[in-house]
């Protein structure tokens, strides 16, 4: 694949990377970020595990939807207004998050902030192909996955800190400074590239990709709710043992294919595709996707069930949670860096190999470890070890994947990335989150059958049906609550009983739901380190003859 010249600028590219990593930093803080503060979101405004998991599904959802489109804006008219206004957006959002009064308008707010983030992020890798020569954008791409890495961990303990030592929303009123600081400095800073060819929307194209990724996304979100059935009793009907409708979850999810199909052959077509599928050809690009995806389904998979077991299940509070996480972010920290450099050397095969084996492996052993009995130094070595492998896993996988890709399809290339990266989030987050609440369910009940001979015998049955109750409907986990519906009418001599039974229900229950929960991402992560052994390992890039560089202006 032909590379270009870097576009020559008046900052040093370094400068630029540094603006453009500190809008994407922020832009994934908000991933992870937000898992810290659910059960003091969920105390706030009365919210359930479904609307909760929907404050964080949609801003993966409309992220992951936009990020295509975005990126062929960005091609049009230009990656460094495109960044502006993803910045500005963003911004605007998180100040609308801040003062959400119900869980509808945080919802609603979190779409706005994901279409503020889809806007910019594809810009940064754009910005960054055209800025760096060849031989130099392994170490940028290193910085930037590495920037990538520390974002995801480091949301759980800065989200605990201020949570704990002030509330819910200042996990995004810190954006505000953030924001502001980030789009003086764009402008100032960022170089205007034009890449000196007319380039159409290609409407037909965006409406039939966009289609397809919202149907995908909105049926893995909301497929528990729907018991994977009928989202409107419209034209349903019974066969084959089920009940099955036209409007349904399978039928979004057949509706997707079929809208990706169309978009296939409409691309074909196209002189100027929305995706140039050529990039696939890149072995490296095609795999490097494909371990983005899984290494998001991953994270997103482990955090959340996570944070609702050190809070709701341990007691701990939101800052000690985010500090339980701090020695995995530390240390994925210092060795980024290192593993970014070592992979402009050396190449990024085994590294990003080693990487998701650590992390499968570290968070093998927080499953291994945990217990109602557990404490913060618990999980210290487990996260230890998983820090390592993130810190050897976000450098060498984004610059397997980008560092062939010619300039000027940097923005499709982004785009697809960074999409492909979110589906498998929002994958992992629908699967994860429907094993853990199904399993719940069912453990909370056989639970409450099995430690109900605690209790007086006059109580037993009404204790059972109660949870069975709560157990069958939205579970309400939020901090400090059991989880369950305690039985009404219970005399006041009785109630403690009950309440620690209760208590210990639940807490059982939950850590019996948590561990096949998280045992999916952590054997995809295994997955993962296998298919690493398809990369082409290249020592030196054969480079072919410059071609014309994009014009900064």
């Amino acid at each position: 694949m032909a590379m270009t010249a870097a576009v020559k600028t008046e900052r040093s590219p370094w400068i630029i990377l540094l603006v453009l990593c500190l809008g994407f930093f922020m832009i994934l803080l908000d991933l992870t970020i937000v898992n810290v503060g659910i059960p003091s979101i969920i105390a706030s405004l009365r919210a359930g595990l479904d609307e909760i998991l929907w404050v964080l599904n949609a801003y993966i959802l409309v992220y992951a939807v936009l990020l295509i489109t975005a990126g062929r804006l960005g091609d049009m008219y230009g990656p460094k207004n495109l960044f502006l206004i993803g910045l500005v957006v963003f911004t605007g959002a998180s100040i609308a998050c801040s003062v959400a009064q119900n869980p509808g308008q945080l919802i609603a707010a979190r779409a706005v902030q994901g279409a503020g983030g889809a806007i910019l992020t594809p810009q940064t890798l754009t910005i960054l192909t055209n800025i760096f020569a060849p031989n130099r954008r392994g170490a940028a791409f290193g910085v930037w996955g590495a920037v990538a890495g520390v974002a995801s961990v480091t949301g759980p303990t800065l989200g605990g800190f201020l949570v704990t030592n002030f509330n819910w929303q200042a996990i995004f009123w810190v954006n505000v400074p953030v924001g502001i600081v980030t789009l003086v400095l764009g402008v100032w800073l960022l170089p205007d590239i034009r890449f000196g060819r007319k380039l159409n929307m290609d409407p037909v194209g965006v409406v039939l990709a966009t289609a397809s990724l919202f149907a995908l996304t909105f049926g893995l979100i909301e497929g528990q709710r729907y018991h994977w059935g009928p989202i409107a009793e419209t034209a349903t009907f019974d066969t084959a043992g089920g009940h099955w409708g036209l409007i349904s979850i399978p039928g979004l999810f057949v509706a997707s294919a079929l809208f990706f199909g169309l978009f296939l052959l409409w691309q074909r077509g196209q002189a100027q595709p929305l995706v140039p599928f050529s990039l696939f050809r890149d072995r490296n690009f095609a795999i490097g996707n494909a371990i983005a995806a899984i290494v998001s389904f991953g994270m997103l998979g482990l955090f959340l069930p996570l944070s609702i077991f050190l809070q709701s299940v341990l007691g701990f509070t939101a800052l000690k949670a985010g500090l339980t996480f701090a020695p995995m972010s530390l240390t994925s920290m210092v060795v980024a860096p290192f593993s970014g450099r070592a992979t402009d050397r050396f190449g990024g095969k085994y590294i990003l190999m080693g990487g998701l084996t650590l992390f499968a492996l570290g968070m093998g052993l927080v499953i291994w470890t945990a217990s109602l009995n557990a404490d913060a130094l618990t999980f210290t070595l487990p996260f230890i070890v998983a820090g390592l492998g993130l810190g050897c896993t976000f450098a060498p996988m984004t610059t397997v994947t980008m560092r062939r890709v010619d300039p000027r399809l940097a923005g499709a290339a982004s785009g697809v990335l960074n999409t492909i990266r979110q589906l498998g989030g929002v994958i992992g987050s629908a699967i994860v989150g429907a094993i853990l609440q199904n399993r719940l369910a069912s453990e909370l009940v056989s639970q409450a059958q099995a430690q109900s001979v605690d209790l007086p015998a006059p109580f037993r049955s009404q204790f059972v049906t109660g949870i069975a109750q709560a157990a069958s409907g939205p579970l309400e986990v939020g901090r400090g609550e059991s989880g369950v519906n305690l039985p009404a009418n219970i005399p006041p001599q009785a109630a403690a009983q009950v309440h620690q039974v209760a208590h210990q229900v639940f807490g059982t229950a939950y850590l019996n739901a948590m561990r096949p929960a998280l045992a999916v991402p952590i054997g995809l992560m295994i997955l993962g380190a296998l298919l690493t052994g398809l990369i082409v390992r290249r020592k030196h890039f054969a480079q072919a003859a410059p071609q014309a560089a994009p014009a900064a202006v």
